[in-house]
């Protein structure tokens, strides 16, 4: 059997889609995202930052795009991570360019 790999932009639209276009859940979505991160033959890219952006998600307050922006950011070192975005700039980790 062959490996199946999703992008990271693929969860992120994954994640809009489920949101926005059918009403599910945060934390339905999380759930599933950390299932999708779990599965044997399905490689995901930059699987701990989606690991890590699923768990804050659930959480609320961001959109998950800037959790992963976020996670991606801690993952390279880069803090705090810098927005244009009033709400983004309120993750921990975050500052509000002016």
């Amino acid at each position: 059997m062959s490996t199946r790999i999703v992008c990271r932009e693929v969860v992120v639209e994954l994640v809009w889609v489920l949101e926005r276009a059918y009403g599910v859940s945060r934390d339905r979505i999380a759930a599933t995202l950390q299932e999708l991160v779990a599965t044997l033959n399905l490689v995901i890219e930059a699987a701990d930052d989606v690991a890590r952006a699923a768990f804050r998600y659930r959480a609320g307050g961001p959109d998950f795009s800037d959790l992963m922006i976020l996670a991606a950011a801690e993952r390279s070192g880069a803090r705090p991570l810098y927005t244009f975005e009033r709400k983004a700039a309120r993750m921990e980790g975050a500052e509000l360019l002016r």
